[in-house]
């Protein structure tokens, strides 16, 4: 009993149609394949969070025993679409290989495409200003900040932000000439 030829080309014809369906299916997936791959190059690709320094001043300074209070301001600005998490942050002042002052920076959040500002104070007792100093002094602030991103709360990325910065202040007033990061 063999198949009559209309049988036959039946299933020849069925055969073409799961072909095609398979080929549409495969096209489908390579065409959803790029576009999540472009969606998340172009919107989802963790950005390293932006520090910048704001200001740096002196409020208390005393030329004549050495002693300040210093206190700097900065900016955390997060770009990305998911929060930022910081743990570990530290602010350092540091004259020469001296270190002056040490902060901690509390932990904490920042939500997506958002800015916080931070300052940190502390009193510094004595700094040693040398006669070749002359009028001027430079400091040297390290603030250094970690933590990770959550994007879309599944994936994790871990960023690590720093601010270095050079300040020059006048050793007759305590006021602050310069600041280059």
């Amino acid at each position: 009993m063999g198949k009559s030829d209309e049988e036959e080309q039946h299933c020849h014809s069925h055969r073409h149609t799961n072909l095609a369906s398979c080929f549409a299916a495969f096209i489908f997936l390579l065409l959803l394949a790029a576009a999540i791959t472009l969606l998340y190059l172009l919107v989802l690709k963790p950005r390293t969070p932006i520090l910048t320094v704001d200001a740096v001043n002196l409020p208390s300074f005393s030329a004549a025993n050495s002693t300040f209070t210093f206190t700097e301001y900065v900016a955390l600005r997060n770009p990305n679409h998911g929060v930022f998490s910081h743990y570990d942050g530290s602010l350092r002042l540091l004259s020469g290989e001296n270190q002056l002052g040490f902060v901690l920076v509390p932990a904490g959040e920042i939500a997506a495409e958002r800015t916080k500002f931070l300052a940190a104070t502390f009193a510094v007792k004595s700094l040693y200003l040398s006669e070749s100093a002359g009028r001027v002094f430079e400091l040297e602030t390290r603030l250094d900040i970690s933590g990770h991103l959550h994007i879309l709360n599944y994936f994790v990325h871990h960023v690590d932000v720093r601010a270095h910065c050079r300040v020059a202040v006048s050793a007759a007033d305590g006021s602050v000439l310069g600041i280059h990061c």
